[in-house]
């Protein structure tokens, strides 16, 4: 793993706004030109799988692909990305892997009909929600990144929209129980091209139209802990891979090395430790 990551590791800021607010954005997380090739390399996918079934998020026809983190070199290395990487597992810890991942291009909508606002507030992770309703605050679990490719710095460009704080909130309150609303509380995440915005699962949010000249494409990856199952098939073959990375794809020696992790099970420890020291991987 890049030694650089030592550079960029969660500042207390970031850790009180993750707390407090369920999200931060980190700005130039990649550069201009590993923007560009992000987006071809984008576009290539956009190009061959557009219109496919299976790939369509909603009748608005916008391209959402899941495991896409294989389909080009340039995704994988985003995976322990120097500049963004060290946030997570000064969040989550050690004992994480990628456990989800969608490539999302929003089309451009001509029109500004009022059913093309609609919005679709949810919490990540489904069942999790569900099956565990009686315990509140709702333990974290996992987060994401979403790397915003095409500039999302002003509102009507498919913005991510979320409601700062929700992640704590046992209700929302939605207009007679409709999730299709805007809400007074909830934001429109301004973020240029280049950025990360960091998101805890819990956190409601959603996404939005876009009425910009270009399409919105944006990158998510999301981290969890190693013992919940993937939300992909996690098609990335690992061969050839260091062993962080192959842990972060979701390498164990057996079984158990999930839940009891031994060193060979989990490098990304012994990486911290080395480099940021012992009390950086208390238990």
């Amino acid at each position: 793993m890049d030694h650089k990551c030592v550079d960029h590791c969660l500042t207390e800021a970031e850790r009180k706004a993750f707390e407090q607010d369920g999200y931060f954005i980190v700005k130039n997380a990649l550069d201009p030109d590993h923007v560009e090739k992000l987006i071809e390399a984008t576009d290539r996918i956009d190009a061959k799988y557009n219109g496919k079934e299976g790939h369509l998020l909603n009748e608005r026809n916008n391209l959402f692909v899941r495991d896409f983190v294989g389909k080009d070199k340039i995704f994988i290395n985003l995976v322990d990305w120097y500049r963004t990487f060290p946030k997570v597992f000064g969040i989550l810890g050690w004992n994480i892997q990628l456990y989800h991942s969608h490539l999302n291009v929003t089309y451009t909508l001509e029109s500004q009909d009022k059913q093309d606002k609609i919005l679709g507030w949810h919490q990540d992770s489904d069942r999790i929600n569900k099956e565990i309703d009686n315990v509140f605050p709702q333990p974290r679990f996992s987060l994401k990144i979403g790397y915003f490719l095409t500039d999302c710095s002003e509102s009507g460009r498919g913005n991510f929209h979320l409601i700062p704080g929700s992640h704590l909130k046992k209700n929302i309150a939605f207009p007679q129980d409709d999730r299709s609303y805007e809400l007074k509380e909830g934001i429109s995440v301004l973020a240029p091209p280049g950025s990360a915005v960091y998101f805890d699962r819990r956190i409601w949010h959603s996404a939005s139209a876009n009425y910009w000249e270009h399409p919105r494409k944006v990158l998510f990856y999301g981290y969890s802990y190693r013992w919940i199952r993937p939300r992909d098939n996690m098609t990335v073959d690992i061969t050839g891979m260091d062993p962080i990375r192959q842990q972060l794809f979701g390498s164990a020696t057996e079984g158990g090395g999930y839940t009891s992790p031994k060193d060979d099970d989990v490098p990304l420890r012994t990486w911290i430790r080395e480099q940021l020291g012992e009390a950086a991987v208390a238990e």
